[in-house]
């Protein structure tokens, strides 16, 4: 008499490669996550629909939400802000400037540092924002 062997169906999931590949996701934002610089002002720059992005080998002139001013990450008087970009640029017409202002900076202050700029010799500055 012949009997008929069960046949069992496994249904089991091998999950090993999944786990690798997220150990391997988690490696690579690990790693990546300090190599993205942060700065050490913190300003919430206004929104633009035509903004493009940065270079960060230009120098740029900061202005926070309290009306503080950084240039070249260096904390500023606005009386002393035109001597130190008449320090650091050796060409002031062909070299560039960024402004970058808090959206909620006074826009007299704002100002001020476009007149102190101009008046460092600078022709060539942009005032940043975001894409929206």
């Amino acid at each position: 008499m012949d009997f008929e062997r069960r046949r069992h169906d496994h249904t089991h999931l091998n999950i090993a490669p999944l786990v690798d590949v997220v150990f391997l996701l988690l490696l690579f934002f690990m790693l990546t996550s300090h190599l993205i610089q942060e700065p050490a002002i913190r300003i919430k720059l206004p929104e633009s629909q035509t903004a493009e992005a940065m270079k960060e080998s230009v120098k740029t002139v900061l202005i926070t939400k309290k009306g503080e001013i950084y240039f070249m990450d260096r904390r500023v008087d606005l009386k002393n802000l035109r001597v130190m970009i008449k320090e650091n640029f050796v060409n002031t017409k062909n070299e560039f400037l960024r402004i970058k202002a808090d959206q909620d900076v006074n826009v007299g202050l704002l100002i001020s540092v476009i007149d102190e700029v101009r008046l460092s010799g600078v022709k060539n500055f942009s005032i940043m924002t975001e894409r929206k």
